[in-house]
């Protein structure tokens, strides 16, 4: 009988648990893992750089204030930088909205480059794939950035010239609701697929460099991006469907088509397991995050008050209605499906810090070699793991610096 590759790994492993040597098959994990050149293609930290009294430089505690990714905590787990997230939630497709939208997405680039200028021996901004090596060599974050929800473009696609001269290198054109550039993998389906000005949007974003990016997009928009694009194109959070049976997660056939051309999917450590919905909870967890909104508004200590009484909030209601929770464990088995599926040239990690990832056993950035622990238990080989740590991303964006129009 002949086992499949996951059978094969899974006995490995099993082997390796059994094996007296595991304890120093772990340290050699861990040394690994700080060789590597590790990137996550999605941090949503730049969303607590608003935040009064937030400072990158100090090590923050996820079950105080939420965070998972401050400059201490990356460099103790080995995070050597990535794609640095300019988010703007959905707001209605109106003049007024995508005005709204526009000008908040400006002041959180703004944020990113000032946390690198305030910070010039510990962040660098790169642009070209090569940058990385080169200011990881230094000892320093590299720092890309990335849009998620095109929407903040209004209906002017060239806008997105502006956001490329600022630094921007890969974007996506919806979140969880549809905009003017297409439907989400969350929402109704309104354009089946890319709209008009959305099929202008993947060809501004060729023309410019920039990698398209297709998590939170619906599977029309996936098909159409992948046909019309020139370059690559990469899904920068996303995991399996054949695991969970979810829309935001992408299915076999995809992931395939994807690698086929030369895109990889990064990771999500969201949507890992389905959790039964309870109202109540749902009820409640609104009401915590109401009083997260418009944080600027206060002086450091006012905000620094309201964060810790919504996490206390939040310890309660896990104690009143508990869920079931995302574990590690499930984060391998997307992991290992998708690397089982297309290979360690076309996988790697989005988990999605400080906009909802984060799994039991791996609450913020510091814990990420475990991940590394796994996949050198699973025999991946170090060049592989430093495909899957950040050589795939990067060589979707030199494919795309590739394809852009020359001047």
């Amino acid at each position: 009988m002949t086992l499949s590759r996951r059978a094969v790994l899974a006995n490995g492993v099993a082997a390796l648990a059994m094996a007296p040597g595991l304890a120093r098959a772990a340290v050699d994990a861990g040394a690994l893992h700080k060789r590597l050149l590790c990137l996550d293609t999605h941090l949503d930290m730049p969303a607590n750089l608003a935040r009064p009294g937030w400072d990158v430089m100090q090590r923050h505690k996820v079950e105080e204030d939420f965070t998972q990714v401050d400059y201490p905590r990356a460099v103790e787990g080995g995070l050597k930088g990535g794609f640095f997230a300019i988010y703007t939630p959905q707001a209605p497709v109106t003049p007024e909205g995508m005005s709204a939208m526009r000008d908040a997405a400006f002041l959180r680039a703004a944020e990113i480059r000032e946390m690198v200028a305030a910070h010039p021996d510990k962040f660098e901004l790169a642009f070209r794939a090569e940058d990385a090596k080169r200011i990881s060599s230094q000892g320093k974050i590299v720092v890309y950035q990335s849009i998620e929800n095109s929407g903040i473009l209004g209906n002017d696609p060239t806008l997105l010239r502006s956001f490329h001269k600022l630094g921007v290198r890969m974007a996506g054109p919806v979140h969880f609701l549809n905009n003017q550039f297409g439907d989400s993998a969350t929402d109704k389906k309104k354009w089946g697929g890319l709209s008009p000005l959305g099929k202008e949007f993947v060809k501004e974003a060729n023309d410019l460099g920039v990698i398209l990016d297709s998590s939170h997009a619906s599977d029309d928009v996936f098909d159409q991006m992948l046909e019309l694009s020139r370059a690559p194109i990469i899904c920068s959070h996303s995991s399996c469907r054949a695991i969970n049976n979810h829309p935001r997660n992408l299915d076999d056939a995809r992931i395939k088509k994807l690698a086929a051309k030369g895109g990889t999917i990064q990771m999500n450590s969201v949507y890992l397991i389905t959790v039964p919905r309870n109202p109540e909870r749902a009820k409640a967890e609104t009401a915590i995050s109401d009083k997260l909104e418009n944080l600027s508004g206060l002086t450091p200590a006012q905000a620094t008050a309201v964060v810790r009484q919504a996490a206390a909030d939040t310890k309660a209601l896990d104690r009143k209605y508990p869920a079931p929770r995302a574990t590690l464990d499930d984060y391998m088995k997307h992991i290992l499906h998708a690397l089982d599926l297309v290979g360690p040239d076309h996988v790697g990690i989005g988990a999605d810090w400080d906009g909802g990832g984060g799994v039991a056993g791996l609450e913020d950035i510091t814990a990420i070699p475990r991940i590394t622990e796994r996949l050198v238990k699973a025999g991946y080989t170090e060049a592989q793991l430093q495909n899957f740590w950040g050589g795939n991303a990067l060589r979707v964006l030199s494919k795309a610096y590739d394809a852009r129009k020359k001047a």
